[in-house]
């Protein structure tokens, strides 16, 4: 697919201008694109061999611009509580009511692996009880 003056400009790795960066390079800045849409491509490494050509694989990256992000935001307490709550509920054995450091398979399985298996759970596997309220964020 050749090249077309109506996409976004592509730069090739290493030769992006200065203030364009990735999602992952905003994020590490503690920054988010802020709504605005991308304003270039950032083209794969076996792209770079075909210059005339556009780059549509799956590993190319968007390029935003710094100067329209906006500081990432932050959650508040009440937003923190409910993630709690939310995790506590993928955590916890509805049979034992023991919270896991890790999601249950409650879908498929229903329970635990100890409840469901019949052995004991490994002490650095849980949270002991009472449960600490660990915030998700």
């Amino acid at each position: 697919m050749l090249r077309s003056t109506a996409t976004l400009p592509e730069y090739d790795r290493r030769t992006c201008p200065e203030g364009l960066v990735t999602r992952r390079q905003l994020r590490e800045k503690g920054l988010s694109p802020g709504g605005h849409a991308p304003v270039a491509v950032l083209r794969c490494k076996g792209c770079s061999y075909r210059p005339d050509q556009s780059c549509n694989h799956p590993t190319r990256d968007w390029l935003h611009d710094v100067s329209l992000a906006r500081p990432k935001r932050t959650p508040t307490l009440a937003q923190e509580w409910a993630l709690d709550r939310a995790m506590a509920a993928r955590q916890t054995c509805p049979q034992c009511g023991q919270r896991y450091y890790f999601c249950l398979p409650l879908r498929t399985q229903g329970c635990c692996d100890p409840c469901d298996k019949g052995f004991e759970p490994t002490p650095g596997t849980y949270i002991d009880l009472p449960a600490k309220r660990l915030l998700a964020a």
